[in-house]
């Protein structure tokens, strides 16, 4: 392998590694998104090694949601409403209790809304019972 190809890969896998941190920083987080960077954390192992990929698609705690929105860009409906409603939660909390300038409050409002669309605007995944 070239010098410039792994030195691509071996970039990828930290880039991956850093998202995957700040992905779990956002179960704890509620402003910072966990499945986006989740999702970017396999696309970047994808790219890097292939023992990382197997690795996140197989873990046992957000491995489904990533193959699932890998397999067929969907959202199961229960994770769609809890994306929505942590999202509105934290954005409600900030608008009315951190923050007092009112364009903020516009802008943290016009982004919840951005990302409510973006959210829906995905299939709904069937989940068999």
């Amino acid at each position: 392998m070239e010098p410039a190809k792994k030195g691509l890969k071996i970039l990828y896998a930290i880039l991956g590694s850093i998202s995957l941190v700040l992905g779990t920083l956002g179960i704890f987080l509620p402003l910072l998104p966990t499945t986006p960077f989740y999702l970017l954390t396999a696309w970047l192992y994808m790219r890097s090694s292939e023992k990382l990929y197997q690795k996140v698609m197989s873990n046992k705690y957000f491995g489904t949601i990533v193959r699932n929105f890998h397999e067929d860009k969907s959202i199961p409906l229960r994770t769609k409403i809890i994306i929505v409603s942590m999202l509105w939660g934290s954005i409600l909390f900030s608008a009315f209790f951190a923050v007092s300038a009112w364009w903020l409050r516009l802008l943290l409002f016009a982004i919840a809304i951005g990302v409510t669309i973006h959210v829906l605007s995905y299939k709904t995944k069937k989940v068999k019972q």
